[in-house]
């Protein structure tokens, strides 16, 4: 089993940065990738970016691309993600999540563990 922690998580104005943190425990965590998803008021939770467990592939969404990094530190079993640029929009609480392979995927199913979430909220 995996089990995960988000942090990082606050109030910023409008293209202020923020760093989001997963620390993960549990022993699978450098065998399998990772992801963040987030779910912004009174909408579905969606897709936002993942990692495959080496770190060597990434994929975002096009509405982060560009402005979102996910990385991963399996010493530290933590994956992050940096936020620049960050819009109104952003606001969500963003959940980090655990999948069921090593391949990265946009699918929510693909994950079998989730954190509890943080909240993120930008300011105009």
């Amino acid at each position: 089993q995996v089990q995960l922690v988000e942090s990082g998580g606050g109030l910023v104005q409008a293209g202020g940065s923020l760093r989001l943190s997963c620390a993960a425990s549990g022993r699978t965590f450098s065998s399998v990738a990772m992801g963040w998803f987030r779910q912004a008021p009174g909408k579905e939770r969606e897709f936002v970016t993942t990692i495959s467990r080496s770190g060597g592939n990434t994929y975002y969404a096009d509405s982060v691309k560009g402005r979102f990094t996910i990385s991963r530190d399996n010493n530290k079993t933590t994956v992050y993600l940096q936020m620049n640029s960050l819009k109104p929009e952003d606001t969500a609480v963003y959940y980090c999540a655990a999948a069921r392979s090593s391949y990265i995927s946009a699918r929510e199913y693909e994950y079998d563990y989730w954190g509890p979430g943080t909240r993120v909220t930008v300011s105009s």
